[in-house]
């Protein structure tokens, strides 16, 4: 692979496309906590780990599972909502660890306003840590409500019932309407504010 005196072999982990490390040596050298947010097609992943030499020290972690498990949300785990109510949790562990504040690493995720990941963010910030990320970039109030996705499944049903009963299945399957996340988004969200306030 290298070839020529000049040639220089990038680490394994740039290769792969799983680490920027111009981005992380500038996280690493900052000395504080990072919110690692990670996602996938299914599940969001949110931990707050320091750099040490050897590796990574995780230090509170929380996966999109657990609000399933936990707290019974019955939508879909990688969407707005789950993304904000996961930062909710993840926000209110780290207090309970006493770390206060934290810099977001979204590692090789793109940086679109108002995404999946700036969604965890915002509930990590309404849980009461401290991250520095500009207010535009956070989602608004109605996506982190879910409220555009029942007017969407309003307009679905009316317009093209077999494709709504297709599209949220799996929301029917566990006898939730898509209509109806934004109440089921406020009851979650209060089930995890009364877990850790007691």
């Amino acid at each position: 692979m290298a070839r020529g005196a000049r040639y220089k072999v990038p680490f394994k982990r740039r290769r792969k496309g799983l680490t920027n490390y111009r981005k992380r040596k500038a996280l690493v050298i900052s000395g504080k906590p990072r919110l690692i947010v990670r996602k996938s097609n299914r599940h969001i992943t949110a931990q707050i780990a320091e750099a040490e030499p050897q590796g990574d020290l995780i230090l509170v972690s929380t996966h999109s599972r657990e609000l399933v498990r936990d707290y019974g949300w019955k939508g879909y785990t990688c969407n707005t909502p789950a993304a904000y109510l996961l930062g909710l949790i993840i926000g209110y562990k780290a207090l309970k660890r006493d770390i206060r504040e934290a810099i977001l690493d979204i590692g090789l995720h793109r940086s679109t306003k108002g995404n999946v990941v700036y969604a965890v963010v915002k509930g990590a910030i309404d849980a009461g840590l401290k991250i520095p990320v500009g207010e535009d970039m956070l989602p608004s109030e109605n996506r982190i409500k879910g409220e555009h996705i029942a007017e969407y499944a309003k307009i679905l049903k009316e317009e093209n019932p077999e494709q709504y009963q297709r599209q949220f299945s799996s929301y029917l399957k566990r006898k939730l309407p898509p209509e109806s996340i934004p109440e089921h988004f406020e009851n979650v969200k209060e089930s995890i504010i009364k877990r850790f306030s007691s």
